[in-house]
């Protein structure tokens, strides 16, 4: 065996390579800029304390193949001894988060910009997840981007190439040491764990029932291998109960974000009512979509609810027992009572997986959520879209109800949060940070706390005003700076916050909501109609309009 050699190669610091919500985003055409890539896999690779075994997977989008390579040869120079890769380059981000745990390796590195679109002219992303499986913390994050600001070298083996096709061992002498690396079925591992939580025969014989036509969505994103194995090869549901399976580079040409918008062709099919439940995923596989028969629509505030309300029907938490719940903070309370009536821990917590990780190692969270279409629970710690898909389909088997009567059923047991998210995307940077220094400027005026504001015949009183700061209650650490909220008496919420998963301009979101209990007449109605007081007094006091230009959203959710 040909012994390959190390080069060191000389370079410089880039601008902005700090990592944001979840890794680094950027367009396609800043990542394949000559060393931008390779500079930030050199920092990652450098914060890494640990670093014996590697996985190295991504969802397929344009420049993923040449990047994990890249990674490889990377890994080759720098003492990692192992590199575990998905076939083709491919491994979803919640598999990435099964595989190390099973495997117990030193973390990953995700090729993602999740809901991002793909192709020449779309985003990209690397993310590193450490040991735990989860999002490194910001503590490693922060390092990182340090790293980056003085970086003057990175090494390579410019010659080793692996063939991802296939499923096996290579090794390869790089000055004489063995680096090995191992590529992997990229659906087997996450399978197995699946067939851990769930009951597969359970679901299996539901569906074969034919009591629930399905029809899922992979939105060409990495799902589609999952999709197919799982759903229709492992649990019987017929081909064509899955649409768009096929990962492509440039999602088709579409944006692979699982909402009424983006997903709008699901819907459209939903609202024949031929369908009783419906599903679509995000380009990397973490984020769900839940719909009803006639395209009835679950939020993820309800979703989170309802599966926290139904979890003794899943074998693993059968087993290990439930322990706490949580959600982001711009997340509406739906699952807050019902830890309240469960007698369970609630944790309200930062945008960001990586979050939930504390809680989930120190044995205090089961289940946990974030309003922007993520579900999970301890079995990993990533969000989950295909767990999520499959919990919904426990619940259903289990209860023999369609969607909208499960909803309805929940709201008048503990009534209902009316939830609603504006995203105004791609939005001019400094217009939008200065909509939120004003913002803040005006929260912090003395007289703030106890106005009233109006709109039609509803009034709301400002009982809290103020930036989100968390304190983790495991390690002590303290995030601040995470979304302005206004919290009025009546519980009420109008949260604001700049987005951190965008990779140019600004991403502005508006979140609003409010509840009515379980007695109330208004269980049923629209959304948009229950909190429109309620929008139109936050457009008034942030002026988005005004500092976006805009006369509407990009995206209502």
């Amino acid at each position: 065996m040909t012994s390959l050699t190390i080069t060191t190669v000389a370079t410089k610091p880039f601008d902005g390579q700090k990592p944001g919500t979840s890794g680094l985003r950027k367009p396609v055409h800043t990542f394949m800029g000559s060393n931008y890539s390779e500079n930030f896999i050199q920092c990652i690779l450098n914060a890494a304390e640990d670093k014996d075994t590697l996985v190295v997977g991504g969802d397929g989008r344009y420049h993923n193949t040449h990047v994990v390579q890249t990674i490889v040869a990377m890994c080759a120079a720098n003492q990692v001894r192992r590199v575990i890769v998905g076939q083709s380059g491919i491994l979803s981000t919640p598999a990435v988060s099964a595989v190390i745990r099973k495997r117990q390796t030193n973390g990953g590195i995700i090729l993602t910009a999740s809901h991002n679109p793909g192709g020449p002219d779309g985003d990209f992303g690397i993310k590193f997840n450490t040991s735990n499986g989860g999002p490194a913390p910001e503590s490693v994050t922060n390092h990182i981007y340090e790293l980056s600001k003085s970086l003057t070298q990175y090494k390579i083996v410019n010659n080793l190439k692996v063939d991802v096709s296939r499923v096996g061992v290579q090794t390869f002498d790089v000055s004489d040491n063995k680096f090995t690396v191992e590529v992997i079925d990229s659906v087997e591992d996450y399978l197995q764990l699946m067939k851990e939580i769930f009951d597969f025969n359970a679901i299996k014989s539901y569906l074969s029932s034919r009591s629930l036509k399905i029809l899922i969505d992979a939105m060409n994103g990495v799902m589609g291998p999952y999709v197919k194995r799982i759903l229709i090869s492992e649990l019987g549901a017929p081909s064509e109960s899955a649409i768009r399976c096929s990962p492509l580079e440039d999602f088709g040409g579409h944006h692979p974000d699982p909402n009424l918008t983006y997903a709008a062709d699901l819907v459209q099919r939903l609202e024949s009512g031929e369908y009783g439940f419906g599903a679509a995923f995000d380009g990397d596989g973490d984020r769900n979509m839940i719909l009803g028969k006639n395209a009835f629509f679950v939020t993820p505030s309800d979703s989170l609810a309802v599966l926290a309300d139904h979890l003794d029907c899943i074998p693993y938490f059968q087993k290990g027992g439930i322990k706490g719940f949580a959600r982001s903070m711009p997340t509406a309370g739906a699952v807050d009572r019902v830890a309240l009536k469960t007698n369970k821990e609630i944790f309200e917590t930062p945008t960001g997986w990586k979050f939930f990780g504390n809680l989930m190692d120190a044995q205090r969270l089961s289940l946990c959520g974030e309003e922007s279409f993520g579900t999970g629970s301890d079995h990993i710690r990533e969000k989950d879209g295909l767990w999520a898909v499959l919990a919904w389909l426990s619940v259903l088997a289990n209860t023999r109800k369609g969607v909208e009567e499960i909803l309805v059923n929940h709201w008048n047991r503990f009534g209902r949060n009316f939830f609603t998210r504006y995203d105004y995307e791609n939005c001019e940077t400094k217009p939008s940070n200065e909509l939120m220094t004003e913002l803040e400027k005006l929260l912090s005026g003395p007289d703030f706390v106890g106005k009233t504001f109006r709109s039609g015949d509803k009034e709301y009183t400002v009982s809290v005003a103020d930036n989100f700061s968390y304190k983790d209650p495991i390690d002590g650490s303290l995030t601040t700076n995470q979304g302005i909220r206004l919290i009025f008496s009546d519980g009420s919420r109008i949260i604001y916050r700049l987005s951190g998963t965008g990779s140019q301009g600004a991403t502005i979101r508006l979140y609003v909501d409010c509840y009515e209990n379980e007695k109330s007449l208004k269980l049923r109605a629209d959304a948009q109609e229950v909190l429109k007081p309620l929008i139109d007094i936050a457009l008034q006091i942030s002026k988005l309009r005004e500092y976006t230009g805009r006369d509407a959203p990009t995206v209502i959710t």
